[in-house]
């Protein structure tokens, strides 16, 4: 992690304010420390010495600069608590701005939520702790090395051997700890993110009962991240204790040498108190800086996030996929039937509709009214009990659909199911699934037009991360829009013809919804769409739009 992000200087005037703040406070504790050092090495030398006539006066001034130095601090630190609270108010008004200004697809309601809300709460450790210990980490050793080398060589010397090994524990475990810090910071994404979704669901789980199915994933999503939260404490309490040793180890170096030379008469007593006294300073920023450090990586990562968001596109360009001549089929339904074996009521009673090439036709109705029929028709999961589903051919010939090979059939259509299936493998896999050829500048293209892409740069490995059965790593909306690039690569890859739709925002946010919608309306440009919803809200995407009632076509009218 870089000790200070440059965007944060860049883009908020009050981090700029709060540095030269900081930095002029850190001379002047820099140079309070040095000179009570100064004067209570005097003091006591010249007390032993039995120099006592100006002792009440050095006291005094070690007192006063003693409360001088608390006083300093704590206005350090109530400044720089107000600049935290206006650095976060800008980031989240500017957040905020980008999102209500650009397409609401452009960043996921879960990371919305989480980092204008816990994600810069925690930028309070960072601005208001660790950047002020940061300005003293660099200015205090400095000046106690150049003090402690003009009284005492050797014990410079020491210090300057020994002071590089905190830094660079510091920077091991920072390593460390910064992969652990990402990793719980994408758990609680996560876990916000499904929260989300299973709210907006719950009177859909609740109906199909399956609330409590819901509950215990994010039971184990919640022990997930609380799980990798204490590993990334234990971390941080271990890296602390560490530089501690370190430092009271380097301490008791100068102490010893110190003494002896005391001891043997080749150092005086005033510069060996003022060493002795000056010692621990060089070490007790840079130990604080440690400790400072794990409490703010939450924040200076979820500052990452929001500056990731801000400088996406408002709207993102959907890369080009190559279109190649082919025909546009026609289907037409000419008095289908459909009944399920088993059942006495016909699914489908006596439909007569065309779907006109290159056009969208939106299908819509109560549950139960035959709309999946129809789609299990058209992908031919189910065959006609009376009528026909008739397609043109290239050469303008009339074709039965019963008469046409299912696997080749399939290879013209993108499906985009109300629930996709996700299998446990990588998200180029799940995209790829029945293409597994297809490259990788097809599958990057194929999120990118599915508005896929940012969700996909959210994950840890990115397109090689496994996704569990179900896609479980997932929300609701982000599975859909990996399904959606399904589609897409499927339509670039095979130029599918067909495009058909089952509820594709069913039960999703809005943004996630907005997002797949941005996709579908890019999928079914050019193709035959049919598209499955239970009422009007996708009539403007539309050429026609047909309504079902207990299986027969009720009405149609033009878009």
């Amino acid at each position: 992690m870089r000790p200070l992000d440059p965007r944060l200087v860049r883009s908020t005037a009050a981090v700029r304010v709060h540095l030269v703040v900081t930095v002029a406070c850190g001379f002047a504790a820099t140079a309070l420390i040095l000179l009570q050092a100064w004067l209570v090495a005097r003091t006591i030398a010249g007390a032993t010495a039995g120099a006592t006539e100006a002792l009440g006066a050095t006291i005094a001034a070690v007192g006063a600069i003693a409360l001088t130095r608390a006083a300093l601090a704590y206005a350090a630190e109530a400044a720089a608590l107000r600049s935290a609270a206006r650095v976060k108010s800008d980031l989240r008004r500017r957040l905020v701005r980008h999102v209500a200004a650009a397409d609401p697809a452009t960043t996921d309601a879960g990371e919305l939520a989480t980092l204008a809300t816990r994600g810069l709460d925690a930028l309070d450790d960072y601005i208001a702790r660790y950047l002020p210990q940061l300005v003293l980490a660099v200015l205090v050793p400095v000046a106690v090395l150049a003090v402690v080398f003009r009284a005492d060589w050797i014990s410079g010397l020491v210090i300057a051997l020994t002071l590089p090994l905190i830094p660079l524990f510091m920077a091991l475990v920072g390593m460390h700890t910064e992969a652990r810090t990402r990793r719980q910071w994408h758990l609680l994404q996560r876990l916000g993110g499904h929260f989300l979704d299973v709210v907006e669901g719950l009177p859909t789980l609740a109906v199909f009962r399956r609330a409590k199915a819901e509950a215990a994933l994010i039971r184990r999503v919640t022990d997930a991240h609380r799980e990798a939260t204490m590993r990334t404490l234990r971390v941080a309490f271990l890296s602390a204790f560490v530089l501690e040793v370190l430092a009271t180890l380097a301490v008791a170096l100068v102490a010893v040498e110190i003494g002896l030379r005391l001891l043997y008469g080749r150092l005086d007593l005033e510069t060996a108190l003022l060493v002795l006294i000056l010692a621990p300073e060089a070490y007790l920023p840079l130990r604080e800086v440690g400790a400072r450090f794990h409490a703010s990586m939450e924040g200076v990562t979820a500052a990452e996030r929001v500056f990731a968001a801000l400088e996406r596109p408002a709207v993102a360009p959907a890369p080009a996929a190559p279109v190649r001549p082919a025909p546009r089929p026609a289907v037409r339904f000419a008095g289908t039937h459909l009944t399920y074996p088993g059942r006495d009521a016909a699914a489908l009673g006596g439909v007569d509709l065309t779907l006109r090439p290159g056009t969208t036709t939106l299908v819509t109705g109560r549950s139960g009214a035959g709309k999946t029929s129809l789609l299990a028709l058209l992908l031919r999961f189910a065959e006609p009990t009376a009528g026909r589903v008739v397609v043109t051919a290239a050469d303008g010939r009339e074709v039965d659909l019963a008469d046409v090979d299912p696997d080749t059939w399939r290879l013209r259509i993108a499906w985009l199911p109300q629930h996709p299936y996700l299998f446990d493998a990588s998200v180029a896999d799940n995209i790829r699934l029945g293409l597994p050829d297809a490259p990788d500048q097809a599958v990057r293209r194929a999120a990118g037009r599915a508005e896929a892409e940012e969700v996909i740069d959210a994950l840890p490995d990115g397109y090689a991360t496994p996704l569990g059965e179900r896609g479980h790593r997932l929300s609701a909306g982000q599975r859909q829009r990996i399904a959606l690039a399904r589609a897409f690569l499927r339509q670039e890859t095979l130029d599918a013809p067909i495009v058909l739709l089952d509820e594709p925002t069913a039960h999703l946010d809005p943004e996630n919804a907005a997002a797949v919608r941005a996709g579908v309306a890019r999928l079914l440009h050019g193709r035959t769409g049919v598209i499955v919803a239970h009422d009007e809200g996708w009539s403007d995407l539309a050429d026609e739009v047909v309504r079902l009632e207990a299986g027969v076509l009720v009405e149609a009218a033009r878009a």
